[in-house]
């Protein structure tokens, strides 16, 4: 994609990250931080003015279509944005009106917009693990938890790292249902995190922590289109990995940091009672981002190789395993 269809497809993303109808400053600082972040890589995109451009609505869902002429890059908008809208939960009314508007816009018929509104539903709708699928757990502690064994620690720092792993090589593949399943991995993760010691988690509480560190659903999956749009590996042949294995190197870093350091952050939460606020957990997750890409250089290899395994029609099944 060239830079112009580059800035109309982020538009589209963007467009569609304030479609739920919210308007809550922590979204809004959020999704500029994002832009704002993308636009150091690539200063002649000017990614934050182009943010400036839809947050004071100078631009629009016909106007950034009609810059996409070709069928592949249109499919491509819509599929982001199915994947915005639905990051933090299955989209709402005025998110399921914007992707109608939007399909409409880029002239795809019905069977183009089900497929890829079908994955993000199944990901986003998918239910936590069951209690049987996760270590067991004593009931929930009324005081300061005590520190999981070391066998069990163990245990817990080889899921992190293989979720971790498993979300760097889906942000090595081109296709966009690969980036919907990180948040649902790193959801999972955590899920698992807080069962191990004791604690029954919803979507909600996993929602909270995220946020508390700084890792916003919506502007997680913003990034990560951003880095795969301006790396060039979007709209690539699925069938040239090599090629998206140095494309990717970028963003392939960033979900795995993420993820990473996730679940560190987690497992000292919630095995120290949950008594971090949120500025320790900020604090502990930028610490832990710095360890997280020293370990990622050690286990890039794992990464590669376990892109070259991933098949992309088993994504919503793969998530589930895991």
């Amino acid at each position: 994609m060239n830079d112009e269809e580059i800035r109309a497809v982020l538009s589209i993303a963007l467009m569609a990250a304030y479609a739920d109808g919210h308007k809550a400053d922590a979204e809004r600082d959020e999704v500029r931080r994002v832009a704002e972040a993308l636009g150091t890589e690539v200063a002649d995109l000017n990614l934050p003015a182009l943010y400036q451009d839809v947050l004071l609505k100078r631009t629009s869902v016909p106007q950034a279509a009609a810059l996409l002429t070709r069928g592949e890059t249109r499919q491509l908008a819509f599929e982001l944005a199915v994947g915005v809208c639905d990051a933090d939960g299955l989209r709402n009314e005025s998110e399921t009106r914007f992707l109608a508007e939007l399909g409409a816009a880029l002239k795809l018929s019905p069977p183009q917009m089900a497929e890829p509104a079908a994955y993000a539903d199944a990901l986003a709708t998918m239910p936590l693990p069951q209690p049987d699928a996760a270590p067991e757990a004593a009931p929930a502690p009324q005081g300061p938890v005590v520190a999981s064994t070391g066998r069990d620690d163990a245990e817990l720092d080889r899921m992190i790292l293989n979720t971790a792993i498993m979300n760097g090589a889906l942000e090595l593949l081109p296709q966009s249902v690969a980036s919907m399943a990180i948040i649902p991995l790193q959801m999972r993760m955590v899920y698992r995190i807080g069962k191990q010691h004791g604690y029954e988690l919803d979507r909600g509480h996993i929602k909270d922590l995220l946020a508390a560190v700084g890792v916003g659903l919506t502007g997680q999956y913003l990034e990560e289109i951003g880095r795969k749009l301006i790396g060039g590996l979007f709209g690539k042949l699925p069938g040239r990995l090599a090629g998206s294995l140095a494309r990717g190197a970028t963003g392939m870093a960033f979900s795995f940091a993420t993820t990473y350091a996730l679940g560190k952050v987690a497992a000292r939460y919630y095995a120290g009672g949950r008594t971090m606020n949120a500025q320790m957990l900020k604090d502990a997750y930028a610490e832990l981002m710095q360890e997280a890409r020293g370990v990622q250089a050690r286990v890039q290899p794992q990464i590669e190789q376990q892109a070259r395994g991933i098949d992309v029609d088993r994504i919503v099944q793969l998530v589930r395993e895991h």
